[in-house]
């Protein structure tokens, strides 16, 4: 298992952050790599909702089920997904900064590999560190100026 965390400063409170974040549909809005995401479950959003996204990939498109693990609003949220035997963990750790007016944001993830695909975990998490500066630094600017 690899696992690459970042942090970020968001200007915005974390009820804002959580609530944009926590909206399956605009994951292509901020998350570097995702070319859509559509909403598959029903009702509010929880633990158990799930959403099927399409990722670029080397040139290559590839759609990956998610499934949130955890849901616990504004603090914390966590999703899951596995394609082609590698599984993917990505948590969001929200924290109130500068007095609740900024967001301390923790982006993780952990990726774990499977017979076959096991070599590829370094790859993969190398990738993922790299999505995830660009999805924190998309979401500083959207942010900026608050």
């Amino acid at each position: 298992m690899k696992r690459v965390e970042r942090q970020a400063t968001i200007e915005a409170p974390p009820d804002e952050v959580f609530a944009y974040l926590s909206d399956l549909e605009k994951l292509s809005e901020w998350q570097a790599g995702v070319v859509s995401a559509h909403r598959t479950s029903e009702g509010p959003m929880d633990v158990g909702a799930t959403a099927l996204v399409t990722r670029e990939i080397l040139g290559n498109r590839v759609e990956a089920p998610l499934t949130v693990t955890e849901y616990d609003p504004p603090r914390r949220m966590a999703i899951g997904s596995e394609v082609s035997g590698v599984k993917a963990h990505g948590t969001l750790d929200f924290a109130p900064a500068d007095d609740g007016r900024a967001t301390e944001l923790i982006f993780a993830m952990e990726i774990r590999g499977s017979g076959f695909t096991g070599f590829m975990e370094g790859m993969i998490a190398s990738a993922a560190g790299g999505d995830i500066d660009s999805s924190l630094q998309q979401l500083k600017d959207r942010f900026k100026g608050g």
